[in-house]
Formats: structure tokens, C-alpha cells, sequence
């Protein structure tokens, strides 16, 4: 009798020892052209299962870089919610997976993400989401984030966040080259009145001295080990405004004075982030702020205006390939008011990770500042070709696969990945 019953529980354990090796015990959510439905929500399951305190697989290189979760039922009832698609899969299966993408022989790679970063979006006061395509996203996404601007950057906030955004500012205290088109009309002159009155608030005599000290305060920011990224004018004019430190680079207009004679020989490229030998654009009736950007330069019709991705290597070189990855290597171009960088003044120890190979301009780049990391991606909203002022907002629920902006979430991530050593 007493043997009879020790079988039965044997066969017991035994049975539920199988059950669990067998059945569910990952999610899936495949991330290539073909099988998901909404790349962009997918990401926010992703940030929220990590906001549960729970670890999540990037498998970078894998069916477009899909995310392996641990299975549980809230987690699929989100992505349900959301509609993103999700694959249920035995422990075995995970494991064949994991097993095909360690192999020497595979560009692919398994990245443990382990916390999801507190995000900064540094935007003025007031913005609506849709005035940028980060904010828009990350809507989107309903992947949470806190607005901050000078006040904050100032008095050292940003040391609370993982990752910060820089909406598509002017930190050359030139009100974004707007003068010639834009200076009478209402918000203009509203938009710099502000300006000037935070700017005195905050102790500094002129906006162009107080941006200034907010592009050095974001770069101690990068320097001590923070993520920053930027997209259109907020790249070029970051960089441009740290060479500039000392050297007033404003005509009257801006800021009430005369610029410094011969100011273009002053400029100090050790400074900045990603460019050199650029040359500024002095007219303030021109709508551009250096040769940096490609805006005027190029050449390319709208239905062949494309960039391609880089291939990196998964195993060697991680965090390119992540900040890559994507269910297409041909993206579609546009336009902002920095669009793309010129090669050649981008700084060699910076990594081009996006180019029109048309023209050999840089669309998106990445680069190590100190301990810390950003990247630039010229223009201004990736389902918009050439968003102007006044433009109605983009509707994303339209474009719930677009690539353009699956490289934005793709940075969002990143500040999650378990950290390997970095050379500064």
C-alpha cells in the first residue's frame, strides 16, 4: 500500500517536473516585418514588464531584434491591451533559441536588460507632446518620462535621470535662425520675450550666456555617465554652443549687441561632442547654423530619399548593433532643420550608424563622452517628410511599424543594458 502511494507521487512529481520543462515559461514578442503588429508598443511592454522588476533578453540580431520576457499572465494581458504581437514558448524552445544565437557562426547576441531608466525630456515649458517626435513616441509608447528645462539643468536635476532628451532646441541662443521668416509674427516674439525673462531670472544677461551654461551643464551630465540623446537642431547647435564658450557668436538682433570680431577663428573643437571644421553661417536672415548640416546641400528627391543602417558585429560591438536594430536596414529619409551632418566634419572617434549612401551624408550617429554615451539623428519627425511650423501633429497610430522611429526607442532601452567596461 505504502509503495502504491510512494509510486503515485513519484509519477506526481515527476508529470509536473515534465509540465514545467514543457510548457510556457517565456513570451516571445518577435520583433521583424512579418509577424509583429505594432513595433512601437512593443518597446513599452518591454519598459514596463522591467518597471515590474523583472529581466528582459534583447536579442539583438533575432527576428529584427526581438525581446524575450518571462511568462506571466499580466504580462500577456498587456500586450493583448496594447495589441502587440506575442509568441508563447516552452522552456526548451527558449533555450534552442538562446543556443542558436550563441554561436560563433551568428551575428546575434542575447543583452540581459535589467532596470528601466527614468527618462528627462529637456523641452520648454508648455510644449504640446506632438511638437517633437521623442515626446511623441514615448506617448505612444506609454513609456513615462519628466519634462525638465534650464531652471533644472541648472540647478544640477539631471543627475536624477538614466537618459535625456534634448527637444529640438537652439543652444546658440539664436531663437533657431527664425529671424527672416518668423519675426514678426506673434509667438516668435512671445517664444524670445520668455527666453529673455528666464534667462535674466536665472542671473545671466543674455539667453545665448545662459544656454550656454545649460549645454555645459548636459555635457557634465554625459561626461559623469549619462545617456543623451538628440534629434534636428538640438545636435548641431549643442556642439556649437561648447566651442563657442567665451566667444560671442550673436548678431544684434539676437541679442542686442555686436557679435566678437573674427569669431569663427575662436571657436575651440576640442570642445564638442561629434563635430570639427565646421564653418558658422553668419547672416541671420539664413535659416541654418553652420555647414554642419546638409539641409541646403543636398540633392535627393523625396520618393528616393533614404539611409541605410551599418551592420556591426552583435558579440563585439553591442551597443551599435542595439541601437540598430530594426526589421529593415533601408529607412526612410527626412527632413528637420538640421536633416543630416556632413561627413567630414564629424570627429573620427564618433560612429556613423546611419548614412545616405546618395550623397555619403550621416543621418545617425553615437559616440562615448567621458563615461557617458550620446547620439545624434538628424531631422525633425521620421513619418513627417518636411514637418513645418503649424503643421498638423503626426498620428502614429498610423505608423505603428515605422522604422524611423523604432531608432528613437531604441536609445530609450539602452541606458538598460547590463554594463561591460567602457574605454573612455
Amino acid at each position: 500500500m505504502i509503495s502504491s502511494i510512494l509510486r503515485k507521487i513519484i509519477l506526481l512529481i515527476t508529470v509536473l517536473l515534465f509540465t514545467t520543462q514543457t510548457f510556457a515559461s517565456y513570451i516571445l514578442i518577435p520583433m521583424d516585418a512579418e509577424t509583429q503588429d505594432n513595433h512601437l508598443k512593443a518597446y513599452g511592454i518591454t519598459y514596463w514588464t522591467l518597471k515590474q522588476n523583472l529581466k528582459v533578453k534583447w536579442l539583438l540580431n533575432y527576428r529584427g531584434g526581438s525581446f524575450l520576457l518571462p511568462d506571466n499572465e499580466a504580462i500577456q494581458r498587456e500586450c493583448k491591451i496594447r495589441g502587440v504581437s506575442f509568441e508563447v514558448l516552452s522552456n526548451s524552445k527558449a533555450e534552442g533559441i538562446l543556443e542558436e544565437i550563441s554561436s560563433p557562426s551568428k551575428n546575434m547576441e542575447a543583452v540581459v536588460l535589467e532596470k528601466a531608466p527614468k527618462i528627462a525630456v529637456y523641452t520648454p515649458k508648455g510644449k504640446l507632446p506632438w511638437d517633437d517626435a521623442v515626446t511623441m513616441v514615448l506617448s505612444y509608447a506609454e513609456i513615462p518620462y519628466e519634462t525638465i528645462y534650464d531652471k533644472e539643468v541648472l540647478e544640477d536635476g539631471l543627475v536624477l535621470f538614466d537618459w535625456l532628451h534634448l527637444h529640438h532646441e537652439d543652444f546658440t541662443g539664436q531663437y533657431g535662425k527664425f529671424y527672416r521668416n518668423y519675426r514678426t509674427a506673434s509667438w516668435y516674439i512671445e517664444e524670445k520675450k520668455e527666453a529673455e525673462a528666464l534667462a535674466t531670472s536665472l542671473g545671466y544677461n543674455k539667453v545665448s550666456e545662459e544656454k550656454r551654461a545649460v549645454a555645459l551643464k548636459i555635457r557634465d551630465y554625459v561626461v559623469g555617465g549619462g545617456f543623451m540623446f538628440a534629434m534636428c537642431s538640438a545636435t548641431d547647435s549643442f556642439d556649437i554652443a561648447l566651442s563657442a564658450d567665451g566667444v560671442d557668436i550673436c548678431e544684434p538682433m539676437f541679442d542686442g549687441d555686436g557679435s566678437d570680431a573674427n569669431y569663427q577663428s575662436k571657436l575651440d573643437y576640442r570642445k564638442t561632442f561629434a563635430f570639427k571644421d565646421y564653418i558658422l553661417e553668419r547672416s541671420p536672415m539664413i535659416y541654418e547654423f553652420s555647414s554642419i548640416d546638409m539641409t541646403r546641400k543636398r540633392k535627393i528627391p523625396k520618393e528616393t530619399d533614404y539611409f541605410s543602417l551599418m551592420d556591426f558585429s552583435a558579440k563585439w560591438d553591442p551597443i551599435p548593433t542595439m541601437l540598430c536594430q530594426n526589421h529593415t536596414a533601408l529607412v526612410k529619409g527626412f527632413m528637420g532643420q538640421t536633416t543630416s551632418f556632413t561627413r567630414e566634419e564629424i570627429k573620427p572617434n564618433v560612429l556613423v550608424m546611419g548614412e545616405n549612401r546618395t550623397n555619403g551624408e550621416a543621418k545617425y550617429i553615437h559616440g562615448i563622452k567621458g563615461k557617458g554615451f550620446f547620439t545624434f539623428y538628424g531631422g525633425h519627425d521620421p513619418e513627417d517628410y518636411t514637418h513645418k511650423v503649424g503643421d498638423p501633429k503626426t498620428e502614429l497610430d498610423l505608423h505603428p511599424t515605422s522604422p524611423g522611429y523604432r531608432l528613437i526607442l531604441n536609445n530609450v532601452l539602452f541606458p538598460a543594458a547590463r554594463k561591460k567596461k567602457q574605454k573612455t
